[in-house]
């Protein structure tokens, strides 16, 4: 019989790692409030090529320009005739574009709520 000992044997358990919750927090917060600010930059842009596809006179069988414009219609929230000059492209490029800069200015709002009250910096 050998009393030889594998190294293996006689190692002892690794210590557990503690979690930084203050690190993961600060993920957690940066990446939600990332994502806010994400979502209103597409959401103008949808919006903003709703406008440029009716100030260019795109083809509106097109599937693109179809569905930028169903979407730019719920986006548009009630901007889209908060004014109605006589020209309908002008219409589109002032309510359109005020409701992008909405959607910019409100989820650049969020974003830094979000990150005042989750503590992040």
């Amino acid at each position: 019989m050998s009393t030889f000992r594998n190294s293996a044997d006689e190692q002892e358990p690794a210590p557990k790692r503690k979690t930084d919750w203050k690190a993961v927090r600060d993920q957690v917060v940066g990446l939600l409030a990332g994502v806010v600010r994400w979502v209103g930059l597409l959401f103008a842009l949808v919006l903003v090529l709703h406008v440029i596809f009716v100030i260019g006179e795109a083809n509106p069988d097109n599937g693109i320009v179809s569905w930028v414009a169903d979407w730019s219609e719920g986006l548009s929230l009630g901007f889209k005739d908060l004014f109605t000059p006589d020209d309908p492209k002008l219409a589109v490029l002032v309510n359109y574009g005020i409701a992008a800069i909405f959607w910019l200015v409100v989820s650049s709002i969020v974003a830094r709520i979000i990150r005042r009250v989750g503590g992040a910096s």
